[in-house]
């Protein structure tokens, strides 16, 4: 069988997805992965076929002008996690979809677009497997004629959005009824002869690796597969300081890469809050990269910094985490019932997934504007010694575990495949 998964060019989203690639590797099967030219050398350096589909987006740079602007009169889709509601009027919905449709998914899309659909009817996949939000992959899925599935990267969102958006424009007058997300897709979709439907919004099924304890209660009109989670972090190299157990409790402090490639930087004062968790007895990791390290000032002996460290590696080490809530660092901790301090970012699905994880007694949330050196310390320190924190997580892992591992979905999408089980829903 030959797969393909596509993703536009953000490392983030697409880092889940290594673990399946390889499985279906391993079971035989061709898999190739296109991306645009930015994310090819992160795919080869996983070990993976890349193929290289039209232009890099310009999202980032958009951003980065949006966040100089300020916030504007309504949040649109960039802060879905916190701001779709059912108070929230249609005027705002329709502003919120429009917003999203034109400045988030159409600039990722749309240029890799063409060329996708070239490479997809040159190389004929059995089946397309496209991160949530790179809808060309569907689009070029059923343009060549393959089945299609959607890779989740956090909470589902986007498809429990869209089943109130359906909802809510069925309630308006006829003449009222605008559908940017569809109106974009169709005309899209329309130059490869590919009619409208909702597949190419929520895939023929979606690949899930969140726990049931930890999505969405809210109806997504999407087949669920579930699916483990197995973290990767990049290639590396376990240092030595990680090959023997630590002497006191271990914290790491990981707080992504996203902080500072699209936030600006982060909510409190590293250097302060490093200053802190050091009058813990513990061991405190915080992984930085090398230009974040200069302004520190001095730190406590106990306050190792690294440059990078992987987390998978990292983790089974630690007695708790503090995290900005990115569902990549906070599933690699969790898969190995790491408790954690969870300081979300502001946007999307950070907020929400944080408070899901302390529903679960998982994990202790601080929010941004009250993050500093004594909260963080007291709340490190309460997590850690609170064993209630360590057995929820390990609750988490164990439910986690119990989730159809890579290879097993690999089976199960060939099986899907073979018997034609994949199609319109």
């Amino acid at each position: 069988m030959r797969v393909l998964l596509a993703s536009y060019a953000e490392k983030t989203h697409f880092i889940g997805m290594v673990s399946l690639a390889w499985a279906l590797r391993a079971a035989g099967h061709e898999v190739r992965v296109a991306s645009q030219p930015e994310l090819t050398g992160f795919l080869a350096r996983a070990g993976l076929s890349a193929v290289a589909v039209g232009r890099d987006h310009l999202l980032k740079k958009h951003f980065e002008v949006v966040t100089q602007w300020g916030e504007g009169e309504a949040p649109g889709l960039f802060d879905v996690g916190e701001a779709w509601d059912d108070d929230l009027s249609w005027d705002e919905l329709r502003w919120g979809a429009r917003d999203t449709a034109a400045w988030w998914w159409r600039m990722v899309n749309d240029p890799m677009l063409d060329d996708l659909v070239s490479f997809c009817r040159a190389w004929k996949p059995d089946l397309v497997v496209w991160e949530a939000t790179t809808f060309a992959g569907a689009i070029a899925a059923q343009a060549c004629g393959a089945p299609h599935v959607r890779f989740l990267w956090s909470l589902d969102l986007f498809a429990a959005m869209r089943v109130q958006y359906l909802e809510r424009m069925g309630e308006q007058p006829e003449a009222d009824r605008d559908d940017p997300v569809r109106a974009w897709l169709e005309n899209r979709a329309a130059r490869y002869g590919v009619e409208f439907s909702e597949d190419l919004v929520r895939g023929q099924a979606t690949l899930d690796y969140l726990p049931d304890s930890l999505t969405l209660s809210a109806p997504t009109g999407a087949r669920r597969l579930p699916l483990r989670y197995v973290p990767y972090n990049g290639r590396a190299v376990v240092p030595d300081w990680l090959r023997t157990p630590p002497e006191r409790p271990r914290i790491a402090l990981s707080v992504g890469s996203s902080t500072t490639e699209w936030f600006g930087g982060h909510t409190f004062s590293l250097g302060e809050v490093l200053r802190g968790l050091g009058e813990l007895d513990a061991e405190i990791v915080a992984t930085l990269p090398p230009e974040e390290e200069a302004g520190l000032g001095p730190l406590p002996d106990n306050v190792r910094l690294v440059g990078y460290a992987p987390l998978h590696v990292l983790a089974p080490t630690c007695a708790a985490m503090i995290t900005h809530s990115g569902p990549g660092t906070l599933c690699s901790g969790l898969s190995h019932g790491v408790p954690q301090l969870l300081v979300p970012g502001p946007r999307l699905d950070a907020p929400l997934l944080s408070r899901l994880v302390e529903r679960q007694g998982a994990g202790l949330v601080v929010l941004p504007e009250d993050a500093g050196a004594v909260s963080l310390r007291d709340t490190a320190r309460r997590l850690v010694e609170d064993p209630r924190h360590a057995a929820a997580a390990g609750l988490l892992r164990e439910e986690m575990a119990a989730m159809p591992s890579p290879a097993e979905t690999a089976r199960v999408l060939a099986d899907l495949v073979r018997e034609g089980s994949l199609g319109p829903t």
